[in-house]
């Protein structure tokens, strides 16, 4: 802590030897008195807005931060007596995480083979799910019937609205999942001919070759709509006299893009690419889950590309080590979003903190 000094608040007269108070030194003190009764006087002015917030904290302390607890269940042994209370059981250190890195131990190849299912999930959602909205929000903007687009959005935003059950059914039913075709699977090899291997012959979600590719597709028909909403929210803020200045300048409706839409709307497209990176790792389980088990959890075809992180962990028996999986990859997930952070905020002045 600094030491303060009277130099520090007030002014010395040399001629009478005394000291004495500025007038803006008068103003913060009287400012600085007053502060708590101001925010008592606004909290009391707007205490019905306030009071909205206690359901979300509620929400919040009891199923964000209270459940954080049970993480200490990672550095405790699940092995010996598993229906032993979670306080009532044995330190165990890092040992459920040295048997992820230990390539003697029975969950290392398991684990990491659904490290990798999860990244390239990840990696191909990214790749493709992050510009399309952003593309989907400047088609958007061309539309100049607002009767016409309202009714493409919403077309477009439904299938977020929809069940993960009902998607994740409706694309087994679809390209088949159950040893058989269905439709639309049907109709691609009609047309694809030699395009799809003997491995669709089970049902092309069944199939190790294509299930990537079919989870992304869905992904994207579930997400790309209800993400451009943001990004046309920035495009629609940008300013008329912007277009007036380029198509001044000769600028045709590409250039205008290029030049006008996009960096205008950069600094939400770095923010939104940071919180992207951020739940990276956080694949949809339920979708997953729906699309590589069948009855009673019994395990597809696809599992060996399809299982992760999280569908791993749910079929362990050792609780330890699963949460100790599951943990990991959230780690990685949180030094991914600081360092995508730090990059941005070094190379664009641009970053969430």
């Amino acid at each position: 802590m600094f030491k303060l000094k009277c130099d520090d608040f007030l002014t010395y007269d040399e001629e009478s030897g005394t000291y004495s108070m500025s007038a803006d030194q008068k103003v913060r003190d009287e400012v600085e008195k007053t502060r708590w009764k101001e925010i008592g006087l606004k909290f009391l002015a707007d205490w019905r807005l306030y009071l909205m917030l206690v359901p979300m904290l509620f929400v919040y302390i009891c199923w964000r931060y209270l459940p954080m607890y049970e993480l200490t269940a990672v550095f405790k042994d699940y092995a010996i007596r598993p229906s032993t209370l979670p306080s009532e059981r044995s330190w165990f250190g890092l040992q459920n995480f040295i048997e992820l890195f230990t390539a003697s131990s029975p969950f290392y190849t398991s684990f990491w083979q659904s490290f990798r299912n999860t990244f390239i999930l990840a990696f191909y959602g990214l790749l493709f799910g992050f510009p399309l909205p952003i593309i989907l929000a400047l088609f958007f903007n061309e539309i100049r019937s607002n009767v016409v687009r309202s009714v493409v959005q919403v077309c477009i935003y439904l299938p977020k609205f929809m069940s993960i059950v009902v998607i994740s059914s409706l694309m087994i039913t679809l390209l088949g999942g159950n040893s058989s075709n269905g439709p639309l699977a049907q109709l691609l090899m009609d047309i694809g001919g030699d395009f799809f291997d003997t491995q669709a012959a089970s049902g092309l979600v069944n199939s190790t070759y294509y299930f990537r590719a079919i989870y992304i597709v869905s992904d994207l028909w579930e997400h790309v709509g209800y993400d451009s909403i943001v990004f046309f929210a920035a495009i629609i803020a940008v300013s008329p006299t912007s277009y007036e200045a380029a198509q001044i300048d000769g600028a045709g409706k590409m250039q205008q893009m290029r030049y006008v839409v996009i960096p205008s709307i950069l600094s939400t497209v770095v923010i939104m690419l940071i919180m992207k990176i951020g739940s990276l790792l956080n694949v949809s389980y339920e979708k997953v889950f729906l699309f590589v088990t069948q009855g009673a959890g019994t395990q597809r075809n696809n599992y060996a590309v399809g299982s992760t992180v999280s569908v791993w962990a749910n079929g362990l028996s050792d609780q330890g080590v699963a949460m100790a999986g599951e943990m990991l990859n959230n780690l990685i997930g949180m030094c991914l979003v600081i360092g995508s952070n730090m990059v941005s905020r070094k190379a664009t002045d641009v970053s969430l903190y």
